[in-house]
């Protein structure tokens, strides 16, 4: 308990200090700059460039994870919104596209896996886990136990995370009609602001219970759960105003950046040819995925790039939201993603053990 405590003052110091401020000073300039340029997600890309060059070059930057944490339960409340019982009826539909999700995620871990080993002398367990689409929080809890490389495996998920939030948006604005999602006319106001409470107190409490039972991405898919069970029951619904959505890229854009803050220049160069190979790799094999998943469900092909997308579930998930692409379909395959993989990687360590033996 005193842990918990201490770790609770720390994260809530973090907010009054010079680096957190850091931050903001220079992620708001570069989100109005590249919105300027008309860079697609502008308030996502801006960001998440500048802190990862001030973070490489040595600056001191820091993103709390209170302020993490409380982005991803508005990510989860905006999502939220989709849900209905229509969405229960649809997920029986999903079965299918969850199936493909598995066989994409083994075929992922065995193609990039023994590329990783033969031109970039990876070790087995690390080019297992540095080979798997995504989970890269905890993929590192498991790398660290079995006594891994970690800075292989974190710079390979960090260049992939970088690579795929750059290029995906720009797929999406150049095959795409839809706008950023603002709506003006909603009367955000008149809405009863005690269901917003009640919302926030319920994911808060799913958010802890899923914790303790280990569900993947415990404060959105918490929050998700809390948002859906109480609009499907009548008991509370809310809508978030739109503009939030630009906050919310501005923080987790920034929170990218701020994660090569302990990397070096050298770091990312080693391995940077063989994580964009890799990237590639995974990219085109997500492509291939989604492709096969038009056969089996009627949804937009870029909804389903983003579900097949190897890695980043709350950049991808607010992407979703802010071009308005099923974000509850994203959102679930990206969860249903990380319990596969979760429970894939394990098996493959295990077999690696008995052909050594």
């Amino acid at each position: 308990m005193n842990s918990s405590t201490q770790k609770i003052k720390k994260n809530l110091s973090q907010l009054f200090t010079l680096k957190f401020l850091t931050v903001f000073l220079i992620s708001v300039p570069s989100a109005i700059i590249a919105e300027q340029f008309n860079i697609p997600l502008a308030w996502f890309l801006g960001p998440m460039i500048i802190t990862s060059i001030a973070a490489l070059s040595g600056l001191k930057i820091i993103m709390p994870k209170i302020v993490l944490s409380f982005i991803l339960i508005i990510l989860g409340l905006h999502i939220g919104n989709y849900i209905d019982q229509n969405l229960f009826n649809q997920m029986f539909d999903w079965i299918w596209t969850s199936i493909i999700m598995l066989i994409y995620i083994i075929i992922c871990i065995l193609v990039v896996a023994k590329y990783l080993q033969k031109f970039a002398n990876y070790g087995n367990k690390a080019s297992i886990f540095s080979a798997a689409p995504g989970a890269l929080g905890p993929l590192m809890i498991l790398a660290e136990n079995e006594k891994t490389d970690l800075s292989q495996v974190a710079t390979s998920h960090l260049i992939r995370l970088i690579i795929i939030i750059t290029v995906i948006p720009l797929i999406i604005v150049n095959n795409t009609d839809n706008d950023v999602l603002l709506n003006g006319e909603f009367n955000y106001l008149a809405q009863n602001h005690l269901n917003l409470i009640l919302l926030i107190i319920a994911s808060l409490f799913f958010i802890f219970v899923f914790d303790k039972i280990r569900v993947p991405a415990a404060l959105l898919s918490g929050t998700l759960f809390a948002s859906g069970l109480l609009q499907i029951t009548d008991v509370a619904t809310y809508k978030l105003p739109d503009e939030t959505v630009n906050f919310c890229l501005l923080i987790l854009g920034s929170s990218v950046g701020c994660r090569f803050a302990e990397k070096t220049i050298k770091e990312i160069a080693n391995n940077s040819l063989h994580s964009i190979v890799a990237t590639t790799i995974l990219v085109v094999l997500g492509l291939i995925a989604a492709y096969v998943a038009t056969f089996f469900v009627d949804t937009n092909i870029l909804t389903l790039i983003l579900s097949f997308s190897p890695g980043g579930i709350y950049e991808v998930a607010v992407i979703a939201i802010a071009f308005d692409l099923d974000p509850d379909f994203v959102a679930f395959h990206h969860i249903i993603r990380l319990l596969f993989i979760l429970f894939t990687v394990p098996i493959f360590l295990r077999v690696l053990e008995k052909i050594k033996k």
